[in-house]
C-alpha cells in the first residue's frame, strides 16, 4: 500500500480494552491515550472491598479485567445489586460530584480496573474540551439510559419534566 505511513499505529491491548468501553467508544486512538495517561491501574483480589456504601466519591472505575459485584443495604440486609464484567464502568456519578456512595463495590474475582479521578477529569475538562465533551456526553446518555431504565421498572407512570 502506497499510503500505509497515514495508517494509524494499532491501540495497545491496554488501549483497545479501554476503546471497548461506551465511555470512550467515540474518542480517537490519540484522544484515548491521553484519557489513558490520566487513568490509574488498581488490581483488587477476590473479595476485597473496592469503596463502600456511603464512602465519599471520588472516581469512576473501568472493569479492564475479571468481574465486579455491586452489593447495597436494603432494610438492613446486604443485596446483590447487579455483577459487572470487563468493558463495563462503575461509580460514574462520582465524576460529577462527591455525593456519598449509594453501594458497595467488591471484586468478584481477581480484577484488574483502570481508575479515573474526578480530579483529573476536572482537569481534562478545562485542558482538552473537545475530550471532555465526548466524554461527558457518552456518561449523560449512560446515566439517562439507566434512568429510564429504573423508570420503567420501579413506576411506570411517572412523567419526568
Amino acid at each position: 500500500m502506497i499510503f500505509g505511513f497515514l495508517k494509524p499505529p494499532p491501540l495497545s491491548p491496554r488501549l483497545a480494552r479501554l476503546r471497548e468501553t461506551v465511555l470512550l467508544n467515540s474518542l480517537t486512538p490519540l484522544e484515548l491515550k491521553i484519557v489513558d495517561g490520566l487513568m490509574h491501574e488498581r488490581r483488587y483480589l477476590a473479595g476485597e472491598i473496592i469503596f463502600d456504601e456511603g464512602e465519599e466519591g471520588q472516581a469512576l472505575y473501568l472493569i479492564t479485567s475479571g468481574h465486579v459485584q455491586i452489593n447495597r443495604n436494603i432494610n438492613g440486609m446486604p443485596e446483590i445489586i447487579t455483577e459487572l464484567s470487563p468493558g463495563a464502568f462503575f461509580g460514574d456519578l462520582a465524576l460529577l460530584d462527591n455525593s456519598p456512595r449509594t453501594a458497595q463495590a467488591r471484586a468478584w474475582d481477581d480484577c484488574e480496573l483502570a481508575v479515573f479521578f474526578r480530579a483529573d477529569f476536572m482537569s481534562l475538562m478545562e485542558t482538552d474540551a473537545v475530550i471532555g465533551y465526548k466524554i461527558s456526553l457518552a456518561l449523560a446518555r449512560h446515566i439517562g439510559a439507566r434512568l429510564r431504565e429504573r423508570m420503567s421498572i420501579d413506576s411506570p407512570h411517572v412523567e419526568v419534566l
